[in-house]
């Protein structure tokens, strides 16, 4: 099985590859990116949370989700990992697939947005039939706040500014009164979701939303 969040672990693949002149490690990360960009997603930019592949001979068998509401819904994180996840690769590689994909997974993620919550932070998926009452992930939308700021300087100055107006209006919500923990705990952030359908971390602090909240006010 391999789970959308293992796009944020080619950053590591890439900066060693360029600090240790390894350029095995810089393919893995960009045959990792193809193989996921190929796989991972349906025809509408939207991800699986996991692609299950033949032990064998890596044939890909089908998509999936574990933390998802089902296996055809937009689960929120996983999209922000793979709106973040290929901007990165972007930088990287420099490859123009790379930045099309990302602006296509960022277009869908915003998209869904807006239908889907009353403000610019998601419910935990965007398909949970309870709509705007559903639980939100503030995580997810600190890990598209800080890829956006990225991503706008990589694109054209009126969608760039679109992206970033997008992730100021994400980084004052989550600053807000209504998901600042401020004295309710020692975490920055309040209302992410980390594990639903197992019933875990639901509407709780956890230590990703706050780590790229606070990447996306230092890349702000």
């Amino acid at each position: 099985n391999t789970i959308m969040d293992n796009m944020m672990n080619l950053e590591l693949l890439y900066s060693a590859s360029e600090n240790g002149n390894n350029k095995l490690l810089r393919d893995i990360a960009t045959k990792h990116a193809e193989t996921t960009m190929k796989h991972h997603f349906r025809d509408d930019g939207g991800c699986y949370h996991v692609a299950v592949y033949d032990t064998l001979d890596g044939h890909f068998i089908k998509g999936i989700t574990h933390q998802g509401y089902a296996d055809s819904s937009l689960w929120a994180r996983g999209q922000s990992w793979a709106v973040y996840g290929y901007t990165m690769v972007y930088r990287y590689t420099k490859e123009q697939r790379f930045l099309d994909f990302a602006q296509k997974v960022t277009d869908l993620y915003l998209k869904r947005l807006q239908e889907t919550s009353n403000d610019w932070v998601p419910i935990w998926d965007m398909d949970d039939p309870r709509g705007k009452e559903a639980p939100k992930d503030a995580s997810a939308a600190c890990v598209v706040a800080s890829a956006l700021l990225e991503l706008q300087q990589y694109v054209g100055v009126e969608k760039g500014q679109a992206y970033r107006e997008a992730a100021e209006n994400m980084l004052r919500d989550l600053s807000s009164e209504r998901y600042q923990s401020r004295d309710k705990n020692c975490a920055f952030l309040l209302h992410s979701t980390g594990h639903h359908p197992a019933g875990s971390e639901i509407n709780a602090s956890i230590i990703y939303a706050d780590y790229y909240y606070i990447e996306a006010l230092l890349r702000w």
